[in-house]
């Protein structure tokens, strides 16, 4: 996030399990924390319960593809029915808009490929770091780990990507990090701020939820219109990162 602002980003990627939302929904309700969920379409037709659940409770949800593959093995044509389809079993599962946010699965992407997910009104939203909770104890990772990670990369606007389910472990290291986390981001004098209120995304073209209600003015009060879709140097929207 582009601020000078001393606030980071909460974001929660869901494609295997709901091992650990209730838990990290209870914690954020409990800090009064926003965050921003992003979804593969295949997460929100097996676990369409928790995907209402994140909505109902007012947490941003983006778009993280259908079925999480690697997108450089695929051609155009099926990455767009990746993005469209979750967009569709998003919405179906939620019973609201999704964010118009993309959050390309394994964080692999192309100006090409960005180029493509914003003709279908999506911006790219990645990450400043992975707390790589998801790993487990048995991938060498730990609670101080977890906390670690996201305290070597703090600075205004940073963007933490986090987990939820338990991906084959015995445990969902994020949910367990996440009281901590948020103690200790404060203590360094960080509150958490709302992704989809600080991105200020300007579009190409209208997002896909304005362009299916046939408005000009976003719903989300991003300005569609005039977005960039990818900045100097190949650096991402958001992020300031190179990849």
């Amino acid at each position: 996030m582009r601020t000078q602002r001393r606030v980071v980003a909460l974001t929660f990627n869901a494609a295997w399990d709901v091992g650990g939302i209730a838990r990290v929904l209870g914690v954020l309700r409990r800090y009064h924390a926003p965050a921003t969920f992003f979804l593969t379409g295949d997460f929100a037709d097996r676990h369409s319960a928790a995907a209402r659940a994140i909505a109902k409770a007012g947490y941003g949800i983006g778009n993280h593809s259908y079925s999480h593959p690697h997108f450089e093995t695929l051609k155009p044509g099926r990455r767009a029915a990746e993005v469209l389809r979750a967009d569709h079993a998003i919405r179906a599962a939620t019973g609201t808009a999704p964010l118009p946010f993309f959050r390309f699965p394994y964080g692999d992407t192309t100006p090409q490929q960005i180029a493509e997910v914003n003709a279908l009104g999506f911006a790219d939203i990645e990450w400043t770091t992975d707390t790589k909770g998801y790993l487990g104890p048995a991938g060498g990772m730990t609670v101080p780990k977890v906390i670690q990670r996201a305290l070597d990369a703090l600075r205004p606007g940073e963007i933490i990507q986090m987990h939820v389910g338990f991906h084959g472990q015995d445990t969902v290291l994020d949910a367990d990090a996440l009281p901590q986390l948020i103690d200790t981001l404060h203590a360094h004098g960080y509150q958490i701020a709302a992704l989809y209120s600080r991105m200020r995304v300007r579009l190409g073209l209208p997002c896909l939820t304005c362009r299916r209600a046939g408005v000009r003015t976003c719903r989300f009060g991003f300005r569609c219109r005039r977005w960039q879709p990818i900045g100097r140097n190949g650096q991402r929207q958001g992020t300031g990162e190179r990849r």
